[in-house]
């Protein structure tokens, strides 16, 4: 039963499918990321060379910047590879190496975190096996037997599901009592505009909850619409007006530019072909030719399958795992990245940390000043100080610079009062706890965090 099943998936992944949509989508991704790049470029310094603290993620504490010039040197070789990328040349060779280079620097700190940073290293290494480089590319132009219009249907598929899921999963985020309240949207959208009268306009109540309920609605909807043909060319002109007011709004870099682009996967496969004919009023030039593939193994097609099979599953209930952690994922931070959660929490904190040697009684007190000063730069200090794991982290570090100076027993507490969202002020960490001596960890979940005691917002 199984196996006739999976002949069966693995003979509808195979079919051949214009290949015209997915080349578009490849140069466009190629020419998008040296202008992602150009935003770190000029921060490089302060943002990964001139901390002496930084924040990995779980299992990554090997992934360090580079000395010297060599953080400057990678970010321009990861964008020359963008750019190799977008025109198709040794595209075999250049995919794997972006794809490590792009990880390299999103894992290089937590505090930089960006969603589209994360969709940009999963559509990396998509491309690492998606055979695009087959037409429209100087490999195709080097190598004609390499040359085919056409791709199995599976690289279409992977690309739509991964498009895909930023909307619906970032809808799902969104249905929370905050986010219905119309928060964090209420305090955000006069902060992110300098233009006075815009500003005064952005701070109408009416205002948040059409920004708030708006974006619930287009998340969830915009899928089946785009999927749905007579619905599509208006979800796309939506989809654009979108992003274009996320663009103006919230800066977001590449973001909007990148689904702009990669959204038009969602329309037939040979839109770009049928539209280059229209401009030159004739007929498409495979109109009349019988779509194939180059003969594939039956080998390769299983594996094919299967790989396929599971990185969809990985996809889809990577973001599911917040809710196996109790309270709000916005809160505890367990669970939270990678899942999908997009512009869903305003935070207020204060911290400060406290490390005491035992033997000695002395203490030392690390107000946020001098934390923010002495530490790490703005963007760090302003994430850690509401994120429960950062913390430990940096309370491993003090307490490692406590040893080096002779004090092996030292520990180190932290009093964080946060603040989600506009609701009062309370502690995030029980503050009795010696943060030296927790482990990081992904479950269970950690006790010394406090539950949130203000569920709903006061109105």
């Amino acid at each position: 039963m199984y196996s006739k099943l999976l002949n069966k998936v693995s003979h509808k992944l195979f079919e051949p499918v214009d290949a015209s949509s997915i080349v578009f989508v490849r140069v466009a991704f190629g020419l998008l990321i040296p202008w992602e790049l150009s935003y770190y470029w000029p921060h490089i310094e302060n943002m990964f060379l001139g901390s002496p603290v930084h924040f990995t993620y779980y299992g990554f504490g090997w992934v360090q910047p580079l000395p010297g010039v060599g953080l400057y040197y990678l970010f321009a070789i990861v964008g020359v590879l963008s750019i190799l990328i977008a025109l198709g040349l040794f595209y075999r060779i250049v995919t794997p190496l972006f794809f490590l280079g792009i990880s390299y620097i999103f894992l290089l700190d937590m505090s930089f975190f960006l969603n589209h940073m994360y969709l940009v290293c999963l559509l990396g290494f998509l491309f690492i096996f998606i055979p695009c480089n087959r037409y429209f590319s100087l490999d195709a132009l080097i190598n004609p037997k390499l040359r085919t219009p056409f791709i199995p249907l599976w690289s279409l598929l992977l690309l739509r599901v991964q498009i895909g899921i930023p909307y619906f999963y970032g809808g799902l985020a969104k249905l929370n009592p905050d986010w219905l309240d119309g928060e964090p949207m209420r305090t955000w959208l006069p902060e992110f505009v300098s233009t006075p009268l815009l500003s005064q306009f952005l701070r109408e109540e009416w205002v948040a909850y059409l920004f708030s309920y708006g974006g619930l609605s287009f998340d969830l909807l915009i899928v089946p619409l785009l999927l749905y043909r007579r619905t599509r060319p208006f979800a796309y002109t939506v989809a654009v007006m979108f992003h274009l007011t996320n663009a103006y709004i919230f800066k977001l870099g590449i973001f909007p530019w990148l689904m702009m682009a990669a959204t038009l996967l969602f329309f037939p496969p040979d839109w770009p072909r049928q539209l280059l004919a229209r401009v030159q009023r004739k007929e498409s030039p495979l109109e009349h030719e019988a779509a194939s593939l180059p003969e594939i193994s039956p080998f390769y097609r299983l594996i094919t399958t299967h790989g396929v099979i599971l990185y969809l599953a990985f996809q889809l209930l990577m973001p599911f795992r917040q809710g196996l952690y109790p309270g709000s994922s916005s809160w505890t931070q367990e669970g939270y990245s990678l899942s999908w959660n997009m512009m869903l929490d305003a935070k207020r904190h204060k911290i400060v940390f406290n490390v005491t040697d035992p033997k000695s009684g002395r203490k030392r007190e690390f107000p946020p000043e001098r934390v923010r000063i002495k530490f790490m730069s703005d963007r760090q200090f302003r994430k850690m100080s509401s994120s429960p794991d950062m913390i430990i982290q940096f309370s491993h570090y003090l307490a490692e610079r406590f040893r080096e100076k002779g004090y092996p027993d030292v520990e180190v507490r932290a009093r964080v009062h946060v603040s989600l969202n506009g609701r009062r002020p309370q502690l995030l960490i029980d503050p009795s706890v010696d943060l030296s001596k927790v482990k990081r960890r992904l479950w269970p979940p950690a006790p010394w965090i406090l539950p949130l005691k203000q569920k709903y917002l006061a109105r």
